[in-house]
């Protein structure tokens, strides 16, 4: 079970890490700083440079401590927020199927990600290498942030209406 689970933080947790490194810099042909503002202006998050930044940090920063298990459950917590704002800004109206742009793989994601945060880091993780034990109060203070923090991108969201506005 260890070593499933090292396999799967190391997969799911380098390739967040690489999306948020496109997202901040652009590394692996990314869109960078400003490309991701682009995105998050359109999808109508205010200030999108803001709401940029806390994206890239949540897959980047979020990926390492998820791939390392380095104070589980708080990197999974941070790649799921960053997973259920797309679904809700981007995926949802496509439907269920990633083929058609659906919410289906970012809904992959928020399973793998809470089935690792309900089996623990394991053996093989840089908790257990410590002997760090994230307390309870701490992950459910941490997961309680992600909530607030998506209402937060959603309360500061522009209507459609009001983008295609301001785009005339």
């Amino acid at each position: 079970m260890d070593t499933g689970l090292f396999i799967l933080r190391l997969l799911v947790g380098l390739y967040f890490a690489g999306h948020g490194a496109q997202k901040l810099f652009g590394s692996f042909r990314g869109p960078g700083l400003r490309g991701t503002r682009t995105l998050v202006e359109h999808i109508g998050f205010r200030p999108a440079p803001l709401w940029a930044v806390g994206l890239g940090l949540a897959e980047l920063g979020g990926g390492l401590l998820f791939a390392l298990g380095l104070l589980h459950p708080l990197g999974a917590v941070a790649i799921a927020a960053s997973m259920v704002t797309a679904i809700i800004a981007i995926h949802l109206p496509k439907g269920p199927w990633n083929e058609n742009g659906g919410f289906e793989l970012p809904l992959v994601y928020i399973g793998v990600l809470a089935a690792d945060a309900l089996a623990g880091p394991g053996q093989y993780s840089v908790d257990a290498v410590l002997g760090i034990n994230v307390p309870t109060w701490i992950a459910s203070a941490g997961a309680a942030s992600a909530v607030v923090g998506i209402l937060l991108a959603f309360a500061s969201r522009r209507s459609a209406r009001a983008r295609e506005r301001s785009l005339a």
